[in-house]
């Protein structure tokens, strides 16, 4: 009885808490036209501070996503063009000697932003993508002596274009899986194409003023982290993520050829907190299956290796996770 009590309780204090979700939600939809699933996943990464891998052809509005969405929120945004002759120092910066000063300054690089927008990440060397990587993964830089603290939120949004293959350093798999999510963008519905089209002939593209504080996000944060798992889900979630690398114990004999490796531990953990924070966007302090489906996709869809039978056959990691999805038993 108490437990049902707290999570009543819960409830309430997350419908207050979240209001501010669906402002940012509307203040998106004002500017970017469709694009749901990448405004849900924007708002999911950012509330279990994660960060996000994009992938889809150009112009499909996704600079101006994350600039809308930082200017939303009142924080800081910078943008890195990744190119083939880009160095680690152009990234978190480096040490330029004063001479009115007689010493080296610590010139701070484009990462030191709230979100930072690394657009065709696999444009650069690895040696690149491992000094973004790593400012990630720690949320904080190293320059000369001093180490730094990244600004809180962080959130990367690293984008790659799926087309051409020419010129380009793919991110290494150890590296993908330091991404939470890997969302795949599509081209808008011809309605929703008449209107950007119009909005932009028009030239009346809609500004947005901020409608939260990057305070209200780091606590947001924190309610997130009590939204209540249960036991069943908890189990839903490892059963999928076993699925992934064993397959034959869960009746999906055929994928076994098809997997050269599952999901990592890391593949658990952001569907729980990613399902979390699901949860909290739809204003709930609980987490239901349809929240772990939700968000299994794109959780999952960058952590599966295929193997070559998989490749010859064209089978992608997208119809493998459907698959187990829906062999899986829901709670």
């Amino acid at each position: 009885m108490a437990e049902s009590v707290d999570i009543r309780e819960l409830n309430v204090r997350i419908e207050q808490q979240s209001g501010f979700v669906t402002n940012l939600s509307m203040g998106m939809n004002k500017v970017i036209v469709g694009q749901k699933h990448l405004i849900d996943m924007l708002l999911i990464s950012l509330l279990s501070d994660g960060h996000i891998l994009l992938e889809g052809v150009p112009g499909l509005a996704k600079t101006l996503a994350i600039k809308t969405l930082a200017q939303l929120v009142d924080a800081s945004f910078s943008r890195i063009q990744f190119t083939p002759d880009l160095l680690p120092a152009d990234v978190v910066g480096t040490m330029i000697y004063s001479q009115k000063d007689e010493k080296f300054q610590v010139k701070r690089g484009p990462v030191f932003a709230n979100f930072v927008l690394a657009d065709e990440i696999n444009r650069a060397p690895a040696k690149v993508q491992s000094a973004l990587l790593e400012a990630m993964q720690e949320h904080q830089v190293t320059i000369g002596d001093t180490t730094f603290d990244l600004p809180k939120p962080f959130l990367v949004l690293a984008t790659q274009n799926p087309i051409e293959q020419e010129g380009t350093y793919p991110l290494p798999e150890a590296q993908v899986d330091r991404f939470m999510l890997k969302v795949l963008i599509d081209y808008p519905t011809i309605e929703e194409e008449k209107l950007i089209m119009r909005e932009n002939l028009l030239g009346q593209l809609p500004t947005v003023t901020p409608v939260t504080s990057a305070d209200e996000i780091i606590r947001a944060r924190e309610v997130v982290e009590q939204v209540y798992i249960d036991e069943k889900i908890a189990q839903y979630i490892a059963d999928i993520v076993f699925a992934t690398r064993y397959p034959d114990r869960y009746g999906l004999g055929e994928l076994k050829d098809l997997i050269t490796f599952g999901g990592s531990p890391r593949a658990s953990i952001n569907m729980a907190k990613a399902s979390r924070a699901y949860a909290f966007i739809k204003h709930r302090g609980y987490v239901v299956p349809e929240d772990v489906r939700a968000i299994a996709h794109d959780v999952l869809r960058h952590r599966i290796g295929l193997s070559y039978e998989a490749e010859a056959g064209n089978v992608t990691s997208e119809e493998i996770v459907s698959k187990i999805i829906n062999k899986i038993e829901v709670p």
